[in-house]
């Protein structure tokens, strides 16, 4: 057989070149096994992230790079790997479906439906990693997201695009505001993704009905890894309901996004470091930390384009102390903080934010003009109500006008109190802070003025349909509505004292 000399001579620039054969695939065997984890020998090229299939039908993710070996941590339980097993590269990261059509559905960290309603109908797949969009592409918050929840919307206002992190101790109703706010998304063309991680399956099922009870169901995503699941579900599940958050912003649709909770999972990162060896820092937590939760917070922002992404993570702390490792984390890479307080609840104050510690960085610029003209003072008398309160309990009698900020700051307070799953638009905010900064409230029994003042807003719905929708359509108060406002307040007093 004759070889041509042309065909040895682009043979040998070829090697010399050293071209890769693009038909050849790099494999790796497997050399332990344990703990969810197998160290592979063999896979020189392959990147962080990487997605690895075994030939025993299980996948894993590549998490650890060494000089030899790579770790991997697999992906399912059910199937065995066992050593000597062959391992090949895919090539790609790890990716999500995502969809108009996951909206109603409840997926596990793997993208696959748990709610029993047959399966998902996707169009595209989504690496979870993704870099977050730059400072060119980012517009300024400056649009309000309703919670519907009157403490937040007036004194710590939450902007489309905004990271605001809820942050208290074990059952003071973190979830409940990060609930309620999705509730109050109906019909306002805002997606909804929530993330559980770690929750007990109990709780989960109790929130599905609720949104399903209050027709929220049909613009919500649910991603899952709760208790039982394992560290690796955990860790994914929040990058996966990020990357299905930003598929409806890529779109220009609003989205919001729940985080509950963050702490946890940093505690199955922790687990997953532990087990790979790497060395621990504080706490026990890797030194990496910080970037776990960066790079997923930094993904939401308000583009140029029109779409915008909001975080609300949610972290537990203990003994109220949120000087703990990840507390302090997040509130660092956070634009505010809405801080629970244990003795607010126990109180008896509905929902227990403490208004002294929590704070929105992007402040009245992402509020509605008409709910900001009338909360000027409100931070100011709760604050003179604080102080005033702890002087008053060593017994030293107080002249009028301190006696007068005690009680429009019991006042307010009882305003800010908010039954569960009930929520306001801005415009009921306004009304019923309108009759507090105009003294219409200063007379009437601590007991009655939530009822009060929500039948105010009531009358002036029914009886002057045309002053509510007014407000509702310019988001602000003129001076002429003030007037009309005023009048309406008068009207209601004496139909309600005769």
């Amino acid at each position: 057989m004759e070889i041509k000399s042309t065909d040895l001579i682009s043979l040998f620039e070829k090697v010399l070149e050293g071209q890769p054969n693009t038909n050849m695939q790099e494999i790796g065997i497997v050399i332990q096994v344990g703990d969810n984890i197998c160290r592979i020998h063999g896979l020189m090229n392959a990147t962080y992230g990487e997605v690895v299939d075994f030939a025993g039908g299980n996948k894993g993710i590549i998490l650890d790079l060494s000089e030899d070996l790579v770790s991997v941590f697999l992906l399912e339980n059910n199937i065995p790997v066992v050593e000597s097993e062959i391992v090949k590269r895919t090539g790609h990261l790890f990716k999500t479906p995502v969809g108009m059509n996951l909206l109603g559905r409840v997926i596990n960290a793997f993208g696959e439906p748990i709610d029993a309603l047959g399966e998902l109908n996707i169009d595209e797949y989504k690496p979870v990693e993704a870099q977050a969009p730059g400072v060119i592409e980012r517009s300024p918050v400056n649009e309000s997201l309703a919670t519907g929840i009157l403490v937040v919307d007036a004194l710590i206002p939450i902007g489309k695009g905004q990271r605001e992190l809820i942050i208290g101790n074990r059952n003071t109703g973190k979830s409940t505001i990060a609930v309620d706010t999705i509730l109050n998304q109906k019909d306002k063309n805002v997606y909804c993704i929530y993330v559980s991680i770690g929750q007990r399956k109990s709780s989960l099922a109790r929130l599905i009905h609720l949104l399903q009870e209050n027709d929220a169901l049909k613009y919500t995503v649910l991603v899952v890894a709760d208790a039982s699941d394992s560290s690796i579900n955990q860790y994914l599940a929040p990058y996966v309901g990020c990357t299905i958050g930003e598929y409806f912003r890529d779109l220009g649709h609003d989205a919001l996004i729940v985080y509950d909770d963050l702490t946890n999972h940093a505690i199955a990162y922790r687990e997953m470091s532990l087990l790979l060896r790497r060395p621990p820092g504080r706490e026990a937590y890797p030194g990496d930390v910080f970037y776990l939760h960066s790079r997923l917070l930094e993904r939401a922002g308000k583009l140029l384009k029109g779409g915008s992404l909001t975080a609300l993570p949610i972290a537990e702390v203990q003994g109220d102390d949120i000087t703990a490792y990840i507390p302090t984390n997040l509130i660092s890479i956070t634009d505010g903080q809405i801080f629970l307080d244990t003795k607010l609840f126990n109180q008896g104050v509905r929902p227990a934010v403490d208004v002294e510690l929590s704070v929105s960085r992007v402040g009245g610029v992402a509020q509605t003009k008409a709910v900001r003209q009338v909360t000027r003072a409100l931070r100011l008398d709760l604050a003179q109500y604080h102080e005033l309160l702890e002087f008053s309990q060593f017994g030293t009698e107080l002249d009028d006008i301190s006696q007068k900020r005690l009680q429009r700051g019991a006042i307010a307070i009882e305003l800010l109190k908010q039954p569960e799953h009930v929520t306001y638009s801005f415009v009921d905010i306004a009304l019923i802070l309108f009759l507090f900064k105009q003294d219409f409230l200063d007379k009437i029994p601590l007991d009655q003025v939530n009822k009060i003042s929500n039948e105010f807003v009531s009358y002036t719905k029914a009886v002057y349909p045309e002053i509510y929708q007014m407000i509702a359509k310019t988001g602000e108060i003129s001076d002429a509505t003030r007037d009309d406002l005023i009048r309406i307040a008068k009207e209601f007093s004496r139909i309600r004292s005769s």
